[in-house]
């Protein structure tokens, strides 16, 4: 016990494990301002998820072409210029805030599910079955992600949905492993023996005992995919395989702009921009949230 915790037993033992990682994630500057800057991102990508169902065209329709203001430099009326049809740039980035927050939360939630289900059976039951589902596993990391990804939506046709159903379910097996390593660790557990001898069944050892337990690098990993996911999506955008136009994307505002890379930068540079903050911001609070929920990366209070 430290010499802060002898002075104040009364309030360490009130303190959670929990609480202590809230603590560690408040007090580092760069994480928190990464949160920060996602919460607006997300406040954002909700009001022009609702812009559009509504039909609301704020601060302009990001589909209304104006052929005698294209490729305009940015300015009072037009902030971060228009696009070769002479669409508004600003009003189309933010726009596609929420398809790249959709995409990227939605696909890394379809991965945890099947990741976590599969981790924790391989994890908990060992021998044969853990065999069999890590050797698939193993098969399936050995082709790179993009590329089986591009294959499949080049197959099955672009769209929004089948991009993140497609994402989701190519990309559960880094989260299937993280959950097994955790499994091969807690299973050995007492309280884990303990409600074996009590005739508890596999499944809810595993979901009521164990996998409370092994979710913290899940967090962490869920946090760090999103910013994978929406890379993704972009790059697929980009090459013309993902959300298709008019509908707004970061991935495709880009592509649109690099006939015109040197006419018109801002096409290229400001969406640019939106991709690089997004996924920066992701993987500070990633980070973040790796330190603070790894008690051995802090001194001893």
């Amino acid at each position: 016990m430290t010499e802060q915790q002898e002075r104040n037993p009364a309030e360490y033992a009130k303190r959670s494990p929990l609480r202590d990682a809230l603590r560690r994630f408040r007090s580092n500057k760069i994480a928190m301002s990464a949160f920060v800057m996602l919460c607006l991102l997300f406040v954002v990508g909700i009001v022009f998820f609702i812009f559009g169902i509504t039909d609301v065209n704020w601060p302009t329709d990001p589909d209304k072409a104006f052929l005698e203001d294209k490729l305009l430099a940015p300015s009072w009326k037009h902030p971060l210029g228009t696009d070769n049809l002479g669409r508004d740039v600003f009003a189309r980035i933010l726009h596609g805030t929420y398809i790249s927050l959709t995409v990227g939360f939605v696909s890394v939630g379809l991965s945890i599910f099947v990741g976590v289900i599969v981790g924790s059976v391989s994890g908990y039951f060992g021998g044969w079955i853990d065999s069999v589902i890590m050797r698939i596993v193993d098969a399936l990391m050995c082709f790179p992600t993009f590329f089986l990804i591009l294959t499949v939506i080049a197959l099955l046709g672009p769209g929004l949905w089948k991009i993140i159903i497609v994402m989701g379910i190519l990309g559960w097996t880094g989260i299937s492993r993280l959950v097994r390593a955790e499994f091969l660790t807690l299973r050995e557990t007492d309280y884990v023996t303990a409600a074996k001898a009590l005739g508890q069944r596999p499944f809810v050892i595993i979901f009521r005992h164990i996998l409370p337990n092994a979710l913290a690098p899940v967090f962490v990993a869920a946090v760090l995919g999103i910013s994978g996911a929406i890379l993704t999506e972009t790059g697929l955008s980009f090459l013309g395989f993902g959300v298709q136009p008019p509908q707004p994307t970061w991935g495709n505002i880009v592509s649109d702009g690099k006939t015109y890379v040197l006419d018109a930068w801002w096409l290229i540079l400001f969406p640019g921009i939106a991709i690089l903050i997004t996924t920066l911001a992701f993987y500070l609070t990633g980070d973040g949230l790796r330190i603070a929920l790894s008690p051995s990366e802090h001194k001893a209070e």
